[in-house]
């Protein structure tokens, strides 16, 4: 099993970019060992002192370190990482299936907007997210305002609110008259 690793812009986060897909069109974001309940490999990588969260893509996985340098942390990562998978054991249960029903808070007036900003961040955006290691989730429209929140890398990432404010924000005004800034969904 060969995993190659990525460093991304927050240097908090490392990318682990493996051979094969280990979800499919859906990402996953464990912010402690409590959520860990549908990955076996996630709380595997908590026990990892230094760990602070995991967020699985499509083919990589993104750790955030919370302590130690990460010449300390790669080796019992990535040896978690390959004999978890060499197991053949699926990284999320299969049985337990996230809820993909789009949670987006707006009003039904609005749902053309909302249909366009997410079909550009589904094509623009979480793409070019997802080579640094994260992904965004589109949480509410109101009043012109989209919502969006971090995940993986991005979060804690010192330049995810250039991210939102110059990249996300400028391409969603220019393509959706309708949209007047982008922030940061808490």
């Amino acid at each position: 099993m060969f995993i190659q690793t990525e460093s991304t812009p927050n240097p908090n986060s490392l990318k682990f970019i493996l051979e094969e897909e280990i979800t499919k069109s859906q990402t996953y974001e464990f912010n402690s060992i409590e959520d860990c309940k549908d990955s076996e490999l996630a709380a595997q990588l908590f026990a990892i002192d230094g760990v602070d969260s995991i967020f699985f893509g499509s083919n990589f996985i993104s750790i955030n370190k919370n302590k130690y340098e990460w010449d300390q942390l790669k080796a019992p990562i990535l040896t978690k990482i390959a004999d978890f998978i060499s197991s053949g054991k699926k990284v999320i249960k299969q049985n337990e299936k996230k809820d993909v029903i789009n949670k987006t808070e707006f009003n039904h007036e609005d749902a053309e907007i909302v249909s366009q900003i997410q079909e550009l961040l589904d094509s623009k955006i979480k793409p070019a997210v997802a080579q640094d290691g994260g992904d965004i989730e589109f949480k509410k429209f109101h009043d012109g305002i989209v919502y969006l929140a971090l995940q993986g890398s991005c979060v804690g990432c010192p330049s995810s609110t250039l991210t939102l404010k110059t990249g996300i924000e400028n391409l969603l005004k220019h393509y959706v008259r309708e949209v007047k800034a982008v922030e940061q969904y808490i």
